[in-house]
């Protein structure tokens, strides 16, 4: 993977102001709720670097992001979470993966996004329309990945995330998912929450955990002002009782290589190398779950297929 630079100086000293983005999992009422939550301003900002997606483009993708960042808490050591959207409206969906380590990538299935008409709020359901969200794990040594879907009801990621949970796990849960926008449409901060009932979880918690997520402040606004996650949980919780569990952190990255990209070209048909060989030059391949683009010339493939022979 080659991350693309954030050129604008402004934009990057705010940046460095603030802590680390990370991933920090929470036990609130008396261990009868669990909560994990993010702090990914640099994060979405790479990945818009890399992406070159406008602002539309960057909330959408930005909270795929940040939900997949929360989502991969609940897998260890070498597995992954897949979270995918196939959807009616102009996005048409989008795919994320997340690392347990904290690694995050993935990509809009339309970038940019095309609209028929301006947009005069960012309310997400016209964009996604209708559709269908799917979890997957992939968990190292499994046979197979452990998957569930459901059809979205609302277009909101946070809401039809909470879905997901309610219907495939029978586990009451909330999401908060927040890009947060300067004047100038820059990626100020960013972050999110997963909160989790446990199981013997009382109702009067569960009442008390809605009533309140009606009320608390924006995280991704707070992280801007350079808040960490452990105060924002103490101020919008401290009636709960806030244990803090584990903390790690989180990042836009990709396994991706151009050593990787050598071995497809490398198997590819007699046919299609010739046809390669023929073309124009510098050939660009790119990886569509970061943006990454790999060049190649003719000097190299050339020297690549003869190699494979």
């Amino acid at each position: 993977m080659i991350k693309e630079q954030i050129k604008d100086k402004e934009l990057l000293d705010h940046i460095s102001s603030l802590p680390d983005d990370k991933r920090e999992v929470f036990l609130i009422a008396d261990g009868e709720v669990r909560v994990s939550a993010v702090s990914a301003t640099r994060m979405i900002n790479e990945m818009s670097a890399n992406h070159h997606t406008g602002l539309l483009e960057t909330y959408m993708l930005g909270q795929g992001y940040i939900a997949g960042a929360l989502l991969s808490s609940e897998v260890k050591g070498n597995d992954r979470i897949r979270l995918e959207i196939e959807c009616g409206g102009p996005v048409k969906g989008m795919s994320i993966e997340a690392w347990a380590c904290g690694a995050v990538r993935g990509y809009l299935l339309q970038n940019p996004i095309v609209l028929d008409h301006e947009l005069k709020s960012l309310d997400t359901n016209e964009i996604y329309g209708p559709g269908f969200l799917t979890v997957t794990k992939i968990l190292e040594g499994a046979k197979t990945p452990f998957s569930g879907q459901i059809m979205m009801e609302y277009g909101h990621l946070a809401q039809d995330l909470a879905l997901y949970y309610k219907q495939s796990q029978e586990t009451p849960s909330l999401f908060a998912l927040s890009v947060h926008f300067d004047k100038l449409g820059r990626v100020w901060g960013a972050g999110g929450l997963f909160m989790q009932a446990l199981p013997g979880c009382g109702d009067d918690v569960l009442t008390s955990l809605q009533n309140k997520a009606s009320s608390i402040s924006d995280i991704g606004t707070f992280i801007s002002e350079g808040g960490t996650l452990k105060d924002y949980m103490e101020k919008e919780f401290s009636s709960f009782g806030v244990m803090r569990l584990d903390s790690s952190p989180i990042g836009f990255s990709c396994p991706c290589s151009k050593k990787g990209f050598e071995g497809y070209l490398k198997n590819l048909p007699e046919d299609e190398k010739k046809e390669i060989l023929q073309g124009e030059f510098p050939l660009v391949l790119q990886c569509f779950n970061c943006g990454t683009e790999y060049k190649f010339e003719k000097s190299e493939l050339e020297a690549l297929f003869t190699e494979e022979k």
